[in-house]
Parts: C-alpha cells; sequence; structure tokens
C-alpha cells in the first residue's frame, strides 16, 4: 500500500479514536436517548468509506490533475446518495431508534467530511507542489 494511504489511514484512525472517545465520554454526560445503538458500527463504516475513498483519489492523482477532480466529483456524489440511502432505510427499518441514528449519523459525516476535505486539499498541494 501506498505510504501516503498508510499515513492517511492513521491519521483517520486517530480521529475515529478522538470521536469515539468523546462519544463514550458525552454519553454519560447526555441524557438519554442522544445516541444510537448502532453508533460503534457508524464508526466503522465511516472509517471504511473514508479510506476507500482517499484511496481512489490517490490513485486518480497520480494519473491526471483533470482525472482527479472527476473522481473527486463522482465520488462524493455516490457517497452522498449512499448515506442518504442509509439513513432513509435505517429510519424505516427502526423508527424508534430514528432521531439518534440520524443525529449520530450527521454529527459524523461533519467530522468525517471536515477531515477529509482538509487531507484532499493538503493532498492535491503536495501534488502540485512536487510535478512543479
Amino acid at each position: 500500500m501506498n505510504t501516503i494511504v498508510i499515513s492517511y489511514a492513521k491519521r483517520l484512525l486517530l480521529v475515529t479514536l478522538g470521536a469515539g472517545i468523546l462519544a463514550f465520554l458525552l454519553f454519560f454526560v447526555l441524557p438519554g436517548p442522544w445516541f444510537s445503538p448502532a453508533l460503534p458500527f457508524l464508526f466503522v463504516f465511516y472509517y471504511a468509506c473514508s479510506l476507500i475513498s482517499f484511496m481512489i483519489l490517490n490513485q486518480s492523482l497520480q494519473k491526471k490533475f483533470n482525472r482527479f477532480v472527476s473522481v473527486f466529483m463522482l465520488t462524493t456524489t455516490v457517497k452522498l446518495f449512499l448515506f442518504i440511502a442509509i439513513m432513509i432505510i435505517y429510519a424505516f427499518v427502526n423508527r424508534k431508534d430514528a432521531v439518534p441514528f440520524l443525529l449520530n449519523f450527521f454529527i459524523l459525516y461533519l467530522v468525517y467530511t471536515v477531515f477529509e476535505v482538509i487531507q484532499v486539499i493538503g493532498l492535491t498541494k503536495s501534488s502540485s507542489s512536487a510535478g512543479k
């Protein structure tokens, strides 16, 4: 595996552990139904989606920057539709847990999206400076 991807996977693991520890601590502070029983699985899901999309983006950046832009738009769109489908299906299947799940899903979406954007900006900057 590429060293850039390994480095990303390590930073992603740190973000995941940090968010997990924060969620664990908040579990004891916040009242009742703010946490979904599916939350641990959401961490795994977001880790996997983020890592896979970064691997695809990194691979496309190695070929051509114009291709990277197209692949970035495609992976973002596919992930968005996947996330919406998961939220809708889960909300219909588990109506009692829908609100906590959607809240947890959205908060993790924000955390991982901010992390991914920062990492992709760094990746494109390092790629453009290496190409000069």
